[in-house]
């Protein structure tokens, strides 16, 4: 392999005394650690192939070279253009996760203490983690009562002058109805967010989710669709001036596109939209990259596998007119099915949620409401917020959490599991409504 021009970073060119750009390599041993924490298992015919494999291993460390770079190298761009063919955007960032794709916008928008962010009243505590952590004040919004997803006219109730930033949140992967949140944004000139932590691959209107927002984040954390050796996410922009800032926000503004005297590089702000800002550290690994493009790869066939589920599902709970099963999409909504959401009617049913969650785990299924009200967690109560007075501004999200909906796995399941699972909905719905 010829080698590139000297560069005092990666070890690179002819030179009489290198530096190395990785400070301690791996190998022959820890590479198998590795496998063994990738494919794990015990007894003797694991032992034996693992001993084989260990012989070819340090054979193979005898002839081989070390990666000459651990992070944001060749394999993170692979990953970044893999995704950037799939979702149809141009310059998409890999990140340590979603959530820093979250504090990036934030920055890009400006926020700063005082200013108004609104979440959705259910999704998960890191929607409104940066913009608390920063002393923005936090508007939850309602949310719709079939899809539980943000609800567009109870957003436009709440929008202040002092509102900076939406974070429409695609719950379980069903899209948000975005044109009527991109409309309320335009005509407040607000930033929006898109949480699509659970929506890669989801499509709303023709397009994939990740080109309608300002910004779009989505997860790569291990219980996702994909993961990327268990923590990842990528940030889209539609923004085109921010297009040439990602790098930028994803390394401190290293920027060597200009240089400070005798140095060979400068630090540059964010340029925000109402002034600079200071990046911070996002970096991610070459193995995460790779994990990545490797599970990418293969998404068509883990889409199918869950949209099928999510079919067999909807189509068995149909036989019970008490339960609201997921809705499929249609020709301008296309989920991405992370989770399955389980609605019931209460009246109908014999009784709630809680009460078929109770009959449920007694015949060994695993759901869960995934997210709970955001307003209810203890990290608000210092910052002033009082949970009671949020909970009358989002009687819908009070009546579906408590009384209306679940969360049930739609990947990763045998035929008997999936068929398992939904008879014992059906008979737990049919014990309700007998009294049993």
């Amino acid at each position: 392999m010829a080698k590139k021009a000297s560069d005092f970073r990666y070890n690179t060119g002819e030179t009489k005394v290198p530096w190395a750009a990785v400070g301690e390599d791996y190998n022959a041993a820890d590479l198998m650690e590795v496998i063994k924490f990738l494919m794990q298992g015990d007894g003797e015919d694991y032992d034996a192939l693992v001993s084989e494999i260990k012989e070819k291993v340090y054979a193979l460390s005898k002839i081989a070279n070390p990666p000459g770079k651990l992070s944001l190298g060749d394999k993170v761009e692979e990953a970044e253009k893999a995704v950037d063919k799939f979702l149809g955007t141009t310059g998409s960032l890999f990140l340590t996760n979603c959530t820093a794709g979250f504090e990036i916008a934030g920055k890009y928008a400006n926020l700063k203490e005082g200013d108004e962010v609104i979440v959705p009243a259910i999704t998960f505590v890191a929607t409104m983690a940066y913009p608390l952590a920063i002393g923005a004040k936090l508007v939850f919004a309602d949310v719709d009562p079939i899809t539980l997803n943000m609800d567009p006219k109870d957003v436009e109730k709440k929008i202040t002058p002092k509102t900076k930033m939406i974070i429409p949140v695609h719950l379980g992967g069903y899209p948000v109805d975005m044109d009527a949140i991109m409309a309320i944004a335009k005509k407040h000139d607000i930033v929006v967010l898109e949480d699509a932590a659970h929506a890669f691959g989801a499509e709303y209107k023709g397009k994939k989710i990740g080109t309608i927002g300002d910004f779009t984040s989505f997860s790569f954390h291990e219980v996702k669709n994909i993961t990327s050796f268990g923590e990842g996410g990528i940030l889209t922009t539609t923004i085109p001036e921010m297009k040439d800032q990602m790098k930028l926000s994803r390394f401190l503004g290293l920027d060597f596109s200009r240089k400070i005297k005798d140095w060979l590089y400068d630090i540059s702000p964010i340029k925000g939209k109402y002034g600079p800002a200071v990046a911070g550290n996002a970096s991610t690994t070459e193995l995460q990259g790779l994990g990545l493009k490797l599970q990418l790869d293969r998404y068509d066939k883990i889409l199918a596998e869950r949209r099928a589920a999510a079919a067999y599902l909807t189509k068995r709970f149909a036989e019970n007119d008490a339960i609201i099963p997921q809705d499929l999409g249609n020709d301008d909504i296309v989920p991405s099915f992370h989770l399955y959401l389980l609605e019931i009617d209460p009246q109908k049913a014999g009784g709630d949620i809680q009460l078929l969650k109770k009959k449920l785990e007694e015949k060994g299924v695993t759901q869960i409401a995934h997210f709970g009200p955001l307003y209810r967690f203890n990290v608000l109560r210092p910052f002033g917020y009082d949970e009671d007075e949020i909970a009358k501004t989002c009687p819908v999200c009070e009546e579906a959490f408590y009384k209306r909906f679940t969360h049930l796995p739609v990947y990763g399941l045998t035929e008997e599991q999936l068929i398992y699972m939904a008879d014992a909905v059906l008979e737990s719905i049919d014990e309700m409504q007998k009294g049993i």
